[in-house]
């Protein structure tokens, strides 16, 4: 049996897949389930709101579209996914060194281009999610780059109860989205620890009064990025 056959038959990665083309992700979908008994696709998204949302978050792997057509950075979106437990790859159709060294610098696994081969992007998966040093420039074929399109099917957050943060909180929350620890997040601020924990409590008890909780940390990226405090 092989080594992925053996993580198959044990206990499959659980992998989501960011697109903003359905299409893209219905076909990636289909070769994994397919062609890579590894890995389980538990969740499909086009919009990074649907990811966040999603009751699968987080995941061991997220193949990610570089552009969504939203206000989120690449940089945010990584940081949340990695604060969260999830690996990221990135996978686009814009494979240019600013983008990569973005992506890259945020906590991304690798950086890889949407022409390459399906078997291809499946092996890279793998190495992403066993943690192995990813090559910079990934070995191409020679095909048109997918299109993309403006649209983005980010879920309408008018009927959401909004939570009022006071300025500490609101930081204390920002930098704790991006991946930092509460020891972190209180070096950043200038405050001591105890201080930090407790504009992080302050916030949790906000939104669970608000009836949106967000007692774990998947919830409270979630909360952060359905209020808009992922840029």
């Amino acid at each position: 049996m092989s080594p992925n056959e053996s993580q198959a038959a044990t206990n499959p990665y659980r992998l989501a897949l960011l697109d903003d083309h359905g299409l893209i992700v219905d076909s990636l979908a289909r070769w994994f389930e397919d062609r890579a008994p590894d890995f389980e696709v538990v969740l499909r998204a086009t919009s990074w709101m649907d990811l966040i949302r999603s009751p699968e978050f987080p995941v061991d792997l997220v193949l990610m579209d570089l552009q969504l057509g939203d206000t989120v950075s690449i940089e945010s979106r990584i940081r949340a996914c990695r604060a969260a437990g999830a690996k990221v790859l990135v996978v686009t159709a814009l494979d240019d060194e600013e983008s990569r060294e973005r992506s890259l610098s945020a906590g991304a696994a690798g950086f890889v281009s949407k022409t390459l081969q399906a078997d291809e992007l499946v092996e890279m998966a793998r190495r992403a999610v066993h943690g192995e040093r990813m090559p910079r420039h990934p070995s191409r074929i020679d095909a048109a780059p997918h299109g993309h399109s403006a649209d983005t099917a980010t879920k309408p957050l008018n009927a959401l109860e909004g939570v009022h943060l006071s300025p500490a909180e609101e930081q204390a929350l920002r930098y704790y989205v991006q991946g930092l620890s509460t020891v972190e997040v209180s070096r950043r601020m200038g405050v001591g620890y105890e201080t930090a924990k407790t504009y992080l409590r302050r916030v949790r008890e906000k939104y669970a009064k608000a009836d949106r909780p967000a007692s774990r940390k998947s919830e409270l990226i979630r909360r952060a990025a359905e209020d808009g405090y992922l840029e």
